[in-house]
């Protein structure tokens, strides 16, 4: 009869024979499993914010290209066509002040084609502010930016490079109140639900490949 294997001395010595099979390299080994295409309608906010984030550089493909909804939709459309070498795709833009139909027919044209959307009514910003509090009134892009200034102590500088440091210890409570505001609009219309946000959906997809 074969002798069993003491797998006690593989776990402890640090020379196991799966040593080439180290846990960084299992982790990267996963993490490449899923890549992210992420077009965003801003230019700078947006990408800004989700390069923070510490994955691997494989993991996403971020696109700042300033353009509205629909045109957000065809042109994600157009990278994937280009190159289908995507796990999941998203859009990122805002209510703002783009036509009613636009905005929903955008999100239903994405979903259509097996396309994620971050939205956020009125605004990026609404993600933000739900880091420091639970907010269900109705608000401008200008009350936001008002708002983040107060809680930040200092003026909120809508390009910064820094939100997601800054924001991150609080990431959780900004996720469990942007699922408590998606279940104040039920039926959901989004262009409607002014506060409301999806972008923690992609945050969440995220943080499953950042690294320590």
């Amino acid at each position: 009869m074969p002798k069993r294997e003491d797998k006690r001395n593989y776990q402890h010595s640090g020379k196991s024979k799966y040593s080439r099979y180290s846990r960084n390299e299992t982790v990267a080994t996963r993490e490449v499993i899923q890549r992210f295409l992420i077009v965003c309608e801003g230019k700078e906010t947006e990408p800004n914010y989700f390069r923070s984030f510490r994955v691997p550089k494989d993991v996403i493909d971020i696109r700042g290209l300033g353009q509205n909804t629909i045109s957000l939709v065809k042109e994600a459309l157009k990278i994937m066509k280009e190159d289908g070498n995507y796990n999941q795709v998203w859009c990122v833009f805002d209510r703002d002040s783009f036509p009613v139909k636009n905005f929903n027919q955008a999100i239903k044209d994405a979903e259509n084609n097996d396309i994620k959307v971050a939205y956020s009514n009125e605004a990026f910003e609404i993600w933000y502010l739900l880091h420091f509090e639970y907010r269900d009134t109705a608000m401008s892009r200008k009350d936001y930016k008002k708002a983040l200034t107060e809680k930040l102590n200092k003026k909120y500088e809508k390009n910064s490079k820094e939100m997601y440091e800054i924001l991150k210890n609080k990431q959780l409570q900004a996720i469990k109140n942007a699922e408590k505001l998606l279940e104040q609009h039920n039926p959901p219309n989004p262009v409607n639900d002014n506060p409301s946000t999806t972008v923690h959906l992609l945050v969440k997809e995220l943080n499953k490949f950042v690294r320590p």
